[in-house]
């Protein structure tokens, strides 16, 4: 019989998804910070967010297909001790090598959300997957946009470092509450960890909507990551600011994130593909307003609550389309999805270090445009033949 999704534990889940994916992005507005701690240059402590993008992306891909296999409630022990320990082992790093290296593994076991909307998916009917997907995601993207906001304040009053600390004792309150809460779910898949992660490449080949879907989600987000990575650079050099301001700009990000449950009753009930095309002209829109707003304040935040209200509006739709099908196999379809994904949003981060490098602002957003204009390209060439 299958269980009902609560509205508590829906936002139980939505909640847990965005205080776990803010490890994630504690660092971005410290990077100039730990810049002069250790004594690099902007382009090589860019290397800390990378890292911790990549370790996402391999966690998504070697932990997120467990939820097909094992239950829910023993990934999380497990998870969460990893990631606990990560956070402690950033907190006391005394070389760069050693940030970077602890960073991989903080975003490695922060994947874990990711476990969240399919299990949202699967527990929700029909009518409402939208709505549930919206919810546990809205929870997700506002960890995401909020956890600038408070590493950037944490970051200018206490230093660094007890951001990370913070982060750990937030880790273990949070696992205590999941541990009681969450529903157990015990998936029925027997086969072994090797064919698990054969039948990804499976499911990748035969399934040209969760391709396109993937491809989509990865070149948004890598522009996000080029704005979000350079943004501190750019306070600092024109304006002057520093990581509380940068920070502050998530607040403004939030106002986007919010619309996540509207844009997933939307997905329930009209065009995917016209939300999936409209949201990528918005994007390109709010790239050519941040283009000109190297010197504007004004013109920045405009710019940032367009940017990722369109990627808000994009992510949804895509992954209302992918879980609609192959539901035995959510978590492996997500993993192929939220792969293709962050893998964007480590290029993103690496390509938007070098236009600021090269080119500064106007380099950052001359690449955002770029990839939204790709978007809109795949989009209009493959649609026909994946939704």
């Amino acid at each position: 019989m299958k269980q009902q999704l609560s509205n508590p534990v829906l936002y139980l889940m939505s909640i847990s998804a965005g205080l776990v994916v803010a490890n994630l992005y504690y660092n971005q507005p410290l990077l100039h910070q730990m810049a002069e701690r250790f004594g690099v240059s902007e382009s090589a402590i860019s290397n800390v967010a990378l890292s911790t993008q990549l370790g996402y992306a391999f966690g998504l891909l070697f932990i997120i297909p467990l939820g097909d296999k094992i239950s829910n409630k023993k990934i999380l022990k497990y998870d969460f001790l990893l990631m606990i320990l990560s956070l402690i082992a950033a907190a006391l790093s005394e070389s760069v090598w050693l940030l970077i290296a602890s960073s991989f593994f903080i975003g490695f076991s922060s994947a874990i959300p990711q476990l969240f909307v399919p299990m949202a998916a699967q527990l929700a009917s029909e009518k409402d997957r939208g709505r549930a997907i919206g919810i546990v995601m809205s929870g997700l993207l506002i960890g995401i946009l909020g956890s600038r906001v408070i590493s950037g304040f944490v970051g200018a009053a206490f230093g660094w470092r007890v951001m990370y600390w913070a982060a750990a004792g937030l880790m273990l309150l949070l696992f205590i509450l999941l541990h009681y809460k969450l529903p157990k779910l015990t998936p029925q898949y027997h086969g072994s960890y090797g064919s698990l992660l054969k039948s990804i490449g499976h499911y990748f080949k035969t399934e040209p909507s969760v391709r396109l879907a993937a491809l989509r989600g990865g070149l948004s987000f890598a522009g996000l990551s080029a704005f979000w990575t350079t943004l501190v650079f750019l306070m600092e050099d024109s304006f002057g600011y520093g990581s509380d301001v940068t920070g502050a700009f998530g607040l403004f990000g939030i106002v986007g994130a919010v619309a996540a449950t509207v844009v997933g009753k939307f997905s329930d009930r009209f065009s995917k593909n016209k939300i999936i095309l409209y949201a990528a002209v918005l994007m390109i829109i709010s790239w050519v307003v941040l283009y000109f707003s190297a010197s504007s304040i004004f013109g920045l935040i405009v710019g940032v609550v367009l940017v990722d209200l369109a990627m808000q509006a994009l992510h949804i739709t895509n992954q209302n389309i992918i879980f609609s099908k192959n539901q035995e196999a959510r978590n492996r379809i997500n993993t192929i999805y939220m792969v293709g994904f962050f893998v964007g949003g480590a290029i993103g981060t690496t390509a938007g270090a070098f236009a600021w490098s090269r080119y500064g602002w106007n380099g950052v957003s001359t690449l955002g445009i770029i990839f939204s204009a790709a978007i809109v390209v795949a989009h209009v060439i493959f649609r026909k033949k994946t939704i």
